[in-house]
C-alpha cells in the first residue's frame, strides 16, 4: 500500500471497511462522532456493533473526541454493554484530528469525521469532500500514534488553556 489518497466513497470503502480486520489495537481519534452506520451483509448495522465485537475478540480500542455525541449515538451505545466496559473513551475539546490506527501498522490520517456524512456509507450526493491517506508506512504511521497517544497520556493537559471545557480531564 505505502501511501494511498482517499477521497468520496473511498473513505469508507477503503478505510471503514478495515476496521473489522483488526486484530490486536484500534485507535480513534475524531473531532466528531455521530450515529454512524456500516454494510453488514445485505443490512446494516451501527458501527458501535462492530467495535462490540472487536472488544469481544479482545481488540484494545481507544477513541478520543471532542464532544459528546447526541442522542442516537447514545441509543446505540446502550445496546452494546461491552462499550461501557471494554471501550475506552476519552474527551478532549481540542482534538481535531481525525485519525484511525490500525494494530500499529497502518493509519488512516484525513479530514472525515466519524460521521455518515464524513467516513460512512452516504451517497455521493450526501458526503463532504473528505481527503486523507491510507498509510502503512512506519515513519508516518508512528507519528500519527505519537500524536495520538500524547493526548491519550494527557500529555498536553497543563498548557491547554481549554480546561474549564474539558468535561472529564485528565488529572496530571
Amino acid at each position: 500500500m505505502a501511501v494511498d489518497f482517499i477521497s468520496g466513497k473511498d473513505h469508507y470503502d477503503k478505510v471503514l471497511a478495515r476496521v473489522a480486520a483488526v486484530r490486536k489495537a484500534l485507535w480513534i481519534g475524531t473531532a466528531d462522532i455521530k450515529d454512524l452506520h456500516v454494510k453488514a451483509g445485505s443490512s446494516t448495522e451501527p458501527f458501535l456493533g462492530v467495535l462490540a465485537k472487536l472488544l469481544k475478540r479482545g481488540v484494545e480500542i481507544r477513541l478520543i473526541h471532542a464532544k459528546e455525541p447526541g442522542p442516537a449515538f447514545r441509543e446505540d451505545f446502550d445496546r452494546y454493554p461491552i462499550l461501557k466496559e471494554g471501550l475506552e473513551r476519552m474527551l478532549c475539546p481540542r482534538v481535531h484530528f481525525k485519525m484511525l490506527i490500525f494494530d500499529f501498522e497502518s493509519a488512516y490520517i484525513g479530514s472525515a469525521n466519524l460521521t455518515g456524512a464524513g467516513i460512512g456509507m452516504k451517497s455521493s450526493n450526501r458526503r463532504n469532500f473528505e481527503a486523507g491517506i491510507l498509510t502503512d508506512e512506519a515513519p508516518l504511521t508512528d507519528a500519527a500514534c505519537e500524536q495520538f497517544d500524547s493526548v491519550w497520556r494527557g500529555e498536553h493537559c497543563r498548557q491547554c488553556g481549554r480546561r474549564q471545557y474539558c468535561a472529564d480531564p485528565i488529572k496530571c
